[in-house]
């Protein structure tokens, strides 16, 4: 058992996102909470918010097993668990159960995270149906078009495709509910035609943020030489957090620093987590690294954040935002392409 975080951290880690307030910047990304059943208790341990799923329309199982493998090493893991979902009504039933228990107390934010079914032939459809069930309990959605683990999910991330599920997502939001920001999800594994085209298509269509990024599919040294690195799927953890925070400065560039983005990739610090901020993102978020230190991650990468913040006298994370970048706040869109 872990104790509830009620530690007092400092009022520079509190920030604004979307129009609503976050405790501090650190959430818990998507796959660790797949069908919502452990919000509470995430969100107790320290996060500033938590993000479930992704969750599919209909249920489904995912990949065969075995489908996860650790590399401690390398504070890494390879997984290929594909989206095993309860589905949309089972969850939304969930979560409406535990809005209504925590009512105006609970502790942090909830992002909802959707996806595709795995033989669904109509993307578009399956995301509109999925939000119409969901948005009204979220803080924010997710359009998950970037898992590894799904075939074809990302050719999802083209100009046209993308476009087209964002369109049909933003109607079902504007129906179900009104002002939920609408976030995309993307990998980390894209050429400089994707990126421009993603940062297209998400300035044009009004997209509220950003997540940069999911797993990768690539195998940087020395997990390529590790005796467990040809395993098939996503690549998360240390080893790819250079590359998701190059991957979010280029992306807050692209967008002129217009687009909030949600930084995830290889966070196991409170400098990984400044970092991230400092190359663009307005909040981050982890998984692997709890895996091999725990829930006492949390709180250390709060304090440590704080001390980073304060250190080069920023008196809130706002003001870190995109510091490493060459757009300059006030300064307005600026085009890279």
């Amino acid at each position: 058992l872990v104790a509830r975080d009620y530690t007092a951290y400092s009022p520079s880690l509190r920030t604004e996102v979307w129009g609503r307030s976050f405790k501090n910047p650190i959430g818990l990304a998507a796959g660790f909470d797949k069908n919502a059943e452990a919000m509470d208790a995430m969100l107790g341990i320290g996060f500033g918010f938590v993000e479930v799923g992704s969750i599919t329309p209909e249920p489904q199982d995912g990949n065969a097993r075995p489908r996860v493998f650790r590399i401690p090493e390398e504070s890494a893991v390879i997984n290929r668990i594909g989206c095993n979902s309860h589905g949309s009504v089972v969850v939304s039933e969930r979560i409406q159960k535990f809005r209504e228990d925590s009512g105006s107390g609970s502790s942090g934010l909830l992002g909802i995270n959707i996806a595709k079914n795995r033989t669904s032939e109509n993307a578009a459809g399956d995301y509109a149906r999925a939000c119409k069930l969901l948005a009204d309990k979220a803080d924010y959605v997710v359009i998950n078009v970037s898992s590894p683990n799904t075939p074809g999910l990302r050719s999802l991330q083209a100009g046209r495709e993308l476009a087209k599920i964002v369109s049909r997502t933003k109607q079902a939001l504007s129906e179900a509910a009104p002002g939920v920001p609408l976030v995309v999800k993307i990998a980390p594994d894209l050429g400089p035609a994707d990126k421009k085209q993603i940062a297209r298509v998400v300035l044009r269509h009004g997209v509220d943020g950003m997540i940069v990024s999911n797993t990768t599919v690539s195998r940087p040294e020395p997990v390529a030489s590790h005796p467990l690195g040809g395993e098939k799927g996503g690549l998360s953890g240390k080893p790819v957090r250079e590359a998701s925070t190059a991957l979010i400065r280029e992306m807050y560039e692209l967008t002129g620093g217009r687009v909030p983005i949600v930084g995830c990739g290889g966070v196991s610090s409170g400098l990984d987590a400044y970092e991230k901020i400092r190359a663009g993102a307005s909040l981050v978020q982890l998984y692997t690294g709890l895996i091999y230190q725990g829930p006492v991650l949390v709180p250390r990468i709060k304090t440590e954040l704080a001390q980073l913040l304060a250190r080069d006298g920023f008196e809130s994370v706002e003001e870190a935002v995109g510091a490493d970048t060459r757009v300059k706040k006030g300064a307005g869109f600026l085009k890279f392409w």
